[in-house]
C-alpha cells in the first residue's frame, strides 16, 4: 500500500511539473493535532475504560468456563454418558456465549466500533475540515499526513501546517 501511494505521489508530482505549474505541498501530523484536543483525549480515555471493562467481563466468563471444564474432568469417571453429554453441552454453550459476547463487543461492527464512531468521528471531521481550510488558505495542492501510512523521509518544518489547523480549531499550543 505504501508503494502504491508513493507511486501515485511521484506520478502526480511529475505530471504537475510537466504542466509548468508546480503544486504546493504541505503536511500535518494528525496524531499531534488530535493529541492537543482535550475532547479527543477524553473520548479515547472513555473508549479505553469501556474496552478494559468489557475485556474483564469476557475474561471472567472464560475463567468460569475453565472451572466448569476442570470440574467436569475431575468428575468424568463418576458420570453416566447422559450426564457427561449434558455437562459437555453446557461447557460448549458457555464457550459459544463468551465468543458471541466478544464478537458483539469487539467485532468489526461491534459496540466498541460504534462507540468509537460516535465519540471520535465528529472530532476527526472537524480536523479534516480545518485541514481543508488551511490547505485552501495556503494554496496547497496536497496535504500529507506525517502520522499516516505514507512515509516521509524528510519534512521541512516550515511546511508543517499542524499548528495552523489547531489554531483554526481554536486550540493554542
Amino acid at each position: 500500500m505504501k508503494k502504491l501511494v508513493l507511486i501515485i505521489f511521484v506520478v502526480i508530482a511529475t505530471f504537475t511539473a510537466n504542466a509548468q505549474t508546480a503544486a504546493k505541498f504541505g503536511y500535518v501530523d494528525t496524531d499531534y493535532i488530535l493529541g492537543q484536543i482535550p475532547e479527543y483525549k477524553g473520548a479515547q480515555a472513555e473508549l479505553d475504560k469501556t474496552s478494559v471493562q468489557w475485556q474483564k467481563e469476557i475474561e471472567a466468563k472464560y475463567t468460569e468456563i475453565d472451572k466448569l471444564y476442570k470440574a467436569y474432568q475431575a468428575d468424568a469417571v463418576l458420570l453416566t454418558d447422559d450426564m457427561k453429554k449434558k455437562r459437555e453441552n453446557e461447557i460448549l454453550n458457555r464457550e459459544k456465549e463468551a465468543k458471541d459476547l466478544q464478537k458483539q463487543r469487539f467485532g468489526v461492527d461491534g459496540e466498541l466500533f460504534k462507540k468509537r464512531v460516535e465519540l471520535v468521528k465528529p472530532i476527526q471531521d472537524k480536523v479534516y475540515n480545518a485541514i481543508k481550510s488551511v490547505a485552501e488558505k495556503n494554496g496547497l495542492g496536497f496535504v500529507l499526513d506525517k502520522a499516516g501510512q505514507v512515509a516521509i523521509l524528510y519534512a521541512n518544518p516550515k511546511y508543517d501546517r499542524s499548528d495552523d489547523v489547531l489554531n483554526l480549531l481554536g486550540y493554542k499550543k
